[in-house]
Order: C-alpha cells, then sequence, then structure tokens
C-alpha cells in the first residue's frame, strides 16, 4: 500500500467471525482491476463524545490527564502502541487504524464542559497520546487548535506531543501559554534517516522539518524536547547519539527515549513489517526484543514496559544518559507547569490542588 506502513488487516480481537478478502493469490492481477488497489484513501467518521479528558494512574507515565482528538492516526507508524486500540471500535488495528479515522468535532465545547465543573482539578493535560493531534487530518478539522484556544482562556497547563509539522501553524497559542509558564512540547525523533522514515512512519514529517520544528518553538520561547520513541535494535539504535546531538543543535532542551513495545495485534503487524523490509536480519531483531521482554515480545509489567531489561536495555541507558550530559540536555529539572494561573472565563480562579 502506498504511502501506508502496512497492507494488513488482522481481525479484531474481538470478533468471533473474521472475513478477510485475499488479493494476491498468486495468480495475475490485472493493474486496473480495482478491487485490488494499491493505495487507500483515508475516511472520516465523526464522534460527537460525552468527555474528552482521559485519566490513567499508570505509574511510568508523567502525567494523569490526556485528550486525543482523533482515534486511529494517519502518520500510519508501524511500530504505534496504540493500534490494538482500533480493536474497541470494531476496526482493525492494521490498516484500518491507518486510514479509518474517528474526530472528535465537539471536543473543545466538551473540554469547556469540563472545565468549568466544580470539582475539577487542575493537572497539566498532555495533549496527543494516544494518536497525534497535529496528523494530516487536523489541517482541514482544526480540532486540536480549538481545544489549544479553549486552554489558552482557561489558563490550563498543557503539554503536547508529536511528529506533525502542523504544529507551527498553532505557534501564536503555544507562545502565548509558553509565555505564562503553561504550556512544553515534546518532538518525537526517531530517525534521521529519510528512507527509514518512509518505510517506518510514511506519513510524517521529514526528519529534517522535525528539527526545524524544534527550532522554531525554541525560538519562540516554548520549552522543547525529543523523545526518541521507539528504540528498535539493530533498526535505529546505531542513531542513538546522531539524534541526540542534531536535537540539541537544534535547540531542544530535554531528552528521553522508550524501548519498542509490541502489545497485541501489534507483534503480528511489526514482523510482517520486519520481513517486508528487513528480511535477512529479522529473526536477529526479534531474539533481541524477546531478550529485553523476558522471552516474550512484550513484557507489560509498569517500570520495564518503556525500556525492558537486561544488557541491551542497560547498554541503550548508559549510552543516551552519557551523550545527553555531553550535550548539556537534561542539565536542570524541567520547571513543572503552573497550576495557580487556572481562571474560568466567568471569574473564579483555583489554585493547583
Amino acid at each position: 500500500m502506498k504511502t501506508r506502513a502496512t497492507p494488513l488487516n488482522p481481525k479484531n480481537r474481538f470478533q468471533p467471525i473474521v472475513t478477510d478478502r485475499e488479493c494476491d493469490d498468486g495468480w495475475y492481477q490485472d493493474p486496473a482491476d480495482e478491487t485490488c488497489p494499491d493505495s487507500l484513501a483515508t475516511e472520516v467518521t465523526d464522534e460527537q463524545v460525552r468527555s474528552i479528558i482521559s485519566r490513567n494512574q499508570s505509574p511510568d507515565v508523567p502525567f494523569d490527564q490526556s485528550i486525543n482528538p482523533y482515534r486511529g492516526c494517519e502518520h500510519a507508524c508501524i511500530y504505534c502502541f496504540a493500534r490494538p486500540t482500533h480493536a474497541y471500535w470494531d476496526m482493525s488495528p492494521g490498516l484500518d487504524f491507518e486510514t479509518r479515522l474517528i474526530a472528535k468535532p465537539n471536543a473543545a465545547e466538551q473540554l469547556r464542559r469540563e472545565l468549568d465543573k466544580p470539582g475539577y482539578r487542575v493537572s497539566p493535560i498532555a495533549l496527543g497520546i494516544n494518536t497525534d493531534a497535529y496528523q494530516p487530518i487536523e489541517k482541514k478539522r482544526e480540532i486540536t487548535r480549538e481545544i489549544l484556544k479553549v486552554l489558552a482562556e482557561y489558563r490550563h497547563p498543557v503539554s503536547v506531543i508529536t511528529k506533525g509539522a502542523l504544529i507551527l501553524r498553532d505557534l501564536d497559542l503555544l507562545s502565548e501559554l509558553a509565555d505564562q509558564g503553561l504550556c512544553s512540547v515534546s518532538v518525537s525523533l526517531t530517525t534521521l534517516d529519510n528512507t527509514l522514515k518512509r518505510q517506518m512512519e510514511p506519513r510524517t514529517a521529514a526528519p529534517a522539518t522535525r528539527l526545524k520544528i524544534i527550532r522554531e518553538l525554541s525560538a519562540a520561547g516554548v520549552p522543547t524536547g525529543i523523545i526518541l520513541a521507539p528504540v528498535i535494535p539493530f533498526i535505529n539504535d546505531h542513531e542513538i547519539e546522531a539524534i541526540l546531538e542534531a536535537a540539541a543543535g537544534a535547540g531542544a532542551q530535554r531528552a528521553s527515549w522508550i524501548m519498542l513495545r509490541l502489545p497485541l495485534e501489534l507483534d503480528e503487524l511489526f514482523q510482517d513489517w520486519l520481513q517486508r523490509h528487513f528480511p535477512e536480519r529479522a529473526g536477529r531483531i526479534m531474539n533481541r526484543i524477546r531478550d529485553l521482554r523476558g522471552g516474550k515480545s512484550y513484557d507489560a509489567k509498569f517500570g520495564r514496559r518503556m525500556t525492558g531489561t537486561g544488557p541491551f536495555a542497560d547498554l541503550v541507558r548508559q549510552r543516551f544518559s552519557q551523550r545527553a550530559r555531553q550535550l548539556g540536555l537534561n542539565l536542570h529539572r524541567a520547571e513543572p507547569l503552573r497550576g495557580d494561573l487556572f481562571k474560568r472565563p466567568g471569574g473564579e480562579q483555583m489554585a493547583l490542588l
């Protein structure tokens, strides 16, 4: 599939009955036969949500509130840990995740309602965690921008994670929030290799563009860092030092990393991708991944799921920490986003609780 990470649509694990149509059965296919296209258009369905702030108590993530303006992600990253969540909507974590999206057009309106509740307690909201808030359809829908407008109006702290160049469109709002200590941005920077980027993250911004995002956000006074996520053994781990150097040169202040995670259907999708793009080392890569996860493809235990365990995980940690320290990244503890400025438009102000 052109500009898609996977041609597979593995069954939804919640469906008892599955029907598949096999396009390539080994027989000649007429190139004009549109029943087996080489690309698929993106379909978007609207959902009128009744709640927009998601909450979690995971001890290994630095936030307890998040907002996702979209379900599914057109960026099509093959490694995306959120792919299995598409099964909850009776769709496949494979090609459906990339092509059948759900937008939340009333997100900003619902956010206003939730912030207005008397019992609401201020805590930074992470924007675009499960799926990227600045994926391509945001250019037309502007749901993320409307959310940022509400957060700016309420003086509410927000952190953003993205690999989409569209974030620069909202530099006015982000810089306004940052001026008050209410905003930070993390850019996902996984590789500096354009070819690998196209194979692994087909519809994301190019590496050079992501460095430009870091430069422009930093120049505008927005605290900006990077996340090298995921680190994939024998795919991009050799780039750790180069990625950190490029990020620091672009003005990043902080950097972190996450090891590849392969929950549920993502295991099958990623292994198929390996066989298509790196068949000569697919077995070696999977063996190392299993070494990191106690012999399995994935270990969901808190404290382990983000980093893995064993000698390779220790080596990645040491390499990353040493080069980051040499480059002046993470030298100072990040200033927490302010919660004491929160103010409802009606006039009630509330300190962080």
